[in-house]
């Protein structure tokens, strides 16, 4: 029998401008990745930035994510934010629902969803915000996937209610011990060594050990790897991890509804 060919996704987060200001490489980067996750209009986007990503999206063969963030655009959806279920649960609803809006003019489909920034923290480690998320994405119908880390409340709530859930890695950013990112202000926390992210993209997708900050090692199953747009010459970063993907055999394809 032969061995099954390895197969990862890589995602990036897109449509991050707003109005006439530009942010990120975004077209360089949707003719590398597999994915997008494009913001919906709350910390970033908005509706023609929204409109001309999903075309790129479909012009590239990109599957097309939302990435719905908190009501917080001056802060980027990066600082945590009183919030209850049910406003997460809302604002989910209404940030994925405009962006399938704009999936379906285009004759296109949005394939899944990944919270942003502090939401995604927030709902990865607070069981009560997990479950809200989920049920608002479940309750949205389709064969949408679900984006967040390994071994968080996500996905414990997404495998709960039958949500397809794509676990999540990081090629750019470092692991603390117990398997979480580390705090992006911790030393050693950004990875911007195109090597060193290479390394440790294999690394997740090969076994799922990676190293952590502590010089322990962390055991990570992951479907999907993140490439962040927002670094310096991001988009050459993320050509040359995937070269280094496929001269190693592995390729580069979205997960499918149960992930991979």
């Amino acid at each position: 029998m032969a061995n099954r060919e390895i197969e990862i996704d890589l995602n990036a987060d897109v449509g991050e401008g707003f109005g006439p200001y530009a942010f990120g490489e975004d077209e360089a980067l949707l003719r590398t990745v597999s994915s997008a996750n494009i913001a919906c209009g709350f910390h970033a986007g908005d509706p023609h930035i929204m409109r001309r990503t999903v075309e790129m999206c479909l012009e590239r063969g990109v599957a097309i994510g939302a990435h719905p963030g908190l009501p917080d655009r001056l802060g980027f959806g990066r600082r945590e934010m009183r919030a209850t279920a049910e406003d997460a649960a809302d604002w989910i609803l209404y940030q994925v629902g405009a962006l399938q809006a704009f999936a379906v003019a285009a004759g296109g489909a949005v394939r899944h969803v990944k919270p942003h920034g502090a939401l995604y923290h927030m709902s990865s480690g607070d069981a009560e915000l997990a479950e809200a998320v989920v049920r608002a994405i479940r309750s949205l119908g389709g064969e949408l996937l679900l984006f967040g880390p390994p071994n968080s409340r996500l996905q414990e709530a997404a495998e709960r209610h039958g949500l397809g859930f794509a676990a999540e890695g990081f090629a750019d950013r470092a692991y603390a011990p117990d398997g979480c990112l580390a705090p992006r202000g911790a030393p050693g926390a950004l990875i911007e060594d195109p090597e060193q992210a290479l390394s440790q993209a294999l690394a997740l997708v090969r076994g799922g050990s990676v190293p952590t900050i502590g010089g322990s090692r962390a055991e990570l199953t992951v479907h999907t790897i993140c490439i962040h747009g927002d670094t310096p010459e991001a988009a050459v970063r993320a050509a040359r991890l995937a070269e280094g993907l496929r001269a190693a055999g592995i390729a580069i394809r979205p997960p499918n509804r149960t992930g991979m």
